[in-house]
């Protein structure tokens, strides 16, 4: 069921803030029809001072599209010229899939449990 049907968005993103993080947790489908959604919780990332590690939270991502990951590359990139280190945590199931199948599984930093991510970025000073 698409989201002008329902009026739901097929995206929910959360954040917030540690020491040395932002994190964003992406629940649903991140696709062509959502890739706003992402964009307008970025913004205000953007507009921080960068911090060391920007970790999404993807554990409870149920669909991603070409699109979504061309966007996650995006930010990817966005945080490389930041000097900020994007950690991917919760990559289980579609995610890690969708992953392997692209070849960007090595092009990002991959943790299977989002507490793993965590714990790198707390450790890092």
């Amino acid at each position: 069921m698409s989201s002008e049907v329902t009026r739901k968005p097929l995206l929910t993103v959360t954040s917030g803030l540690s020491r040395n993080a932002v994190i964003l947790k992406l629940e649903g489908e991140l696709d062509v029809n959502v890739l706003q959604v992402l964009r307008e919780h970025l913004e205000p990332v953007w507009a921080l001072p960068p911090k060391p590690f920007l970790i999404l939270d993807l554990g409870e991502l149920s669909f991603c599209d070409s699109m979504g990951m061309n966007e996650l590359v995006g930010v990817m990139q966005r945080c490389e010229s930041r000097g900020t280190r994007l950690l991917l945590g919760g990559v289980q199931g579609v995610m890690a899939r969708v992953l392997s199948i692209t070849g960007l599984r090595h092009a990002f930093e991959v943790f299977a449990r989002l507490d793993d991510a965590l714990r790198l970025a707390v450790a890092k000073p």
